[in-house]
């Protein structure tokens, strides 16, 4: 008895769009992020105005036909900045998630496979590295090698590590005693390959939706890590790093932080509601209760 294909069949492939798209919050959650997406690749091309040069004559305006958005303290678009500010925080928690998923899935997998005070062992470990939160690891790394981007990636990546551990090996765990898995390493197939050819293709949905939620969390850690000046620097376009420079003019001009928050609302609630869709549309449980 073998496990099922790597690559779903054709039928199941529409199935899946077909139950996707007929889930509420699956569509509004993928409707969201694509837009995001798409107005991320599009600032690589074109923005409605130039964000290098200054324009201080123009600086503070309010929602205009020509700044939709208003402009900041420098005179520069808030809609073009929002723009680059989303591939700068789209690029930080995709680049953030893949570290956690590359390191902690076979992580997870691998104690799953061995058990025992390998297992344990990892799983202490995971429980330290869990105990230091994104935040606190940034102002560490911070210390050490100072502020920006990529530090940001290390910190929120690490603090991943361990969370995408704990689903691989739970996930990993439920499958170890199962018929297939134990015709498989009877007819003398090692941990490895049984773990690449019947235990990941079978947790790759929960993983998928795990994914989703902390690319959504490493967004909101990448815009706290910005705010507090630990992210993305200038000249680089930050949600995080706009909310900070917004904070003592609020009171003139409330749009500085009213735009940037709503970004980081609408990209987070979009992603959530794509979790919560594809949960939906991957668990067999789920789908018969509807």
């Amino acid at each position: 008895m073998s496990a099922e294909p790597i690559s779903p069949p054709v039928e199941g492939a529409g199935q899946f769009v077909r139950a996707a798209f007929s889930n509420a919050s699956f569509i509004a959650g993928f409707v969201i992020t694509a837009l995001i997406a798409l107005m991320a690749l599009v600032s690589f091309f074109w923005t409605p105005h130039d964000v290098i040069n200054l324009t201080v004559a123009n600086r503070m305006q309010p929602i205009s036909a020509q700044h939709w958005f208003g402009t900041d303290h420098f005179g520069r678009d808030i809609l073009s900045l929002i723009m680059m500010g989303a591939r700068n925080s789209i690029a930080v928690a995709f680049v953030a998630v893949g570290i956690g998923m590359g390191i902690g899935v076979p992580l997870g997998c691998w104690a799953a496979a061995r058990g025992g005070w390998i297992d344990e062992a990892l799983m202490r470990f995971n429980d330290v590295v869990f105990a230091f939160p994104a935040l606190l690891s940034a102002i560490m790394i911070t210390a050490i090698f100072g502020p920006g981007a990529v530090n940001a990636i290390v910190a929120i990546g690490i603090f991943n590590i361990p969370v995408f551990a704990r689903v691989a090996r739970a996930g990993a765990m439920a499958l170890w005693p199962r018929e297939y898995v134990l015709a498989a390493r009877a007819s003398g197939k090692s941990a490895t390959l049984i773990t690449i050819e019947h235990i990941l293709p079978n947790i790759a949905s929960i993983l998928l939706v795990q994914g989703t939620i902390q690319f959504a969390l490493g967004i909101l850690a990448e815009a706290g890590l910005s705010y507090l000046g630990l992210g993305a620097q200038p000249p680089m376009t930050s949600w995080g790093r706009m909310l900070f420079d917004a904070q003592t003019r609020m009171m003139v001009a409330p749009h500085l932080a009213i735009f940037p928050g709503l970004a980081i609302v609408i990209t987070v609630l979009g992603l959530n509601l794509l979790g919560d869709g594809l949960r939906d549309v991957l668990d067999p449980r789920l789908r018969r209760q509807r």
